[in-house]
């Protein structure tokens, strides 16, 4: 599916484009930003190249991977890029992850972007099941995740390797049928 367009009361979920190479590099290159991801922070060449990666993944067929720009619809600017990438092993299955400018933590953001990714993983995408990890010590992202209706599953171990030191990540998760509010439906096997 592209053009993927997704759009809240403050924010909206686009394509990413080469000339918002800058401003994802003012995340990805951010020490602040990048302290509970997976990543030390990035350099600008870096980011450019992962942006352009992002840019030629959105045109495979079948599409794999959405790495979409979070922007705040009053001031068009970039805040954030959220992620969803599917899961061959794992039928209608996807990971997701997101990341904001520091400046914009602490005003609901992080759960609003949350929502639009998994409003485009059900309702665009027609998933089944989407998860993602976070730091053990990322109280915020615990917080933002259970707020946009993820349950938390449980940790991998030693999952993470960070300045030559290996991090647990917690899991979180959230199934179509929790994200439409509908019972799950029953297979022969629960009759």
């Amino acid at each position: 599916m592209y053009p993927i367009s997704r759009h809240s009361q403050r924010l909206s979920l686009r394509e990413l484009s080469h000339r918002d190479a800058e401003e994802v590099f003012a995340i990805y290159g951010d020490a602040r930003a990048t302290e509970h991801m997976s990543f030390d922070p990035r350099s600008r060449d870096n980011v450019e190249a992962i942006v352009a990666r992002f840019i030629t993944s959105a045109t495979m067929d079948p599409r794999q991977e959405y790495a979409l720009a979070v922007t705040n619809i009053s001031s068009g600017q970039l805040i954030g890029v959220g992620r969803l990438a599917l899961d061959p092993h794992q039928p209608r299955a996807a990971t997701f992850g997101f990341a904001l400018r520091p400046d914009t933590w602490g005003h609901g953001y992080g759960t609003e972007t949350v929502r639009l990714l998994l409003a485009c993983a059900f309702e665009d995408l027609e998933l089944h099941r989407v998860w993602g990890a976070r730091s053990p010590h990322n109280t915020a992202s615990a917080r933002t995740l259970e707020r946009a209706g993820l349950a938390q599953e449980g940790y991998i171990r030693e999952h993470v390797q960070r300045g030559g030191k290996w991090r647990d990540s917690v899991t979180h998760s959230i199934l179509d049928h929790e994200y439409l509010g509908v019972p799950p439906q029953k297979g022969p096997q629960d009759a």
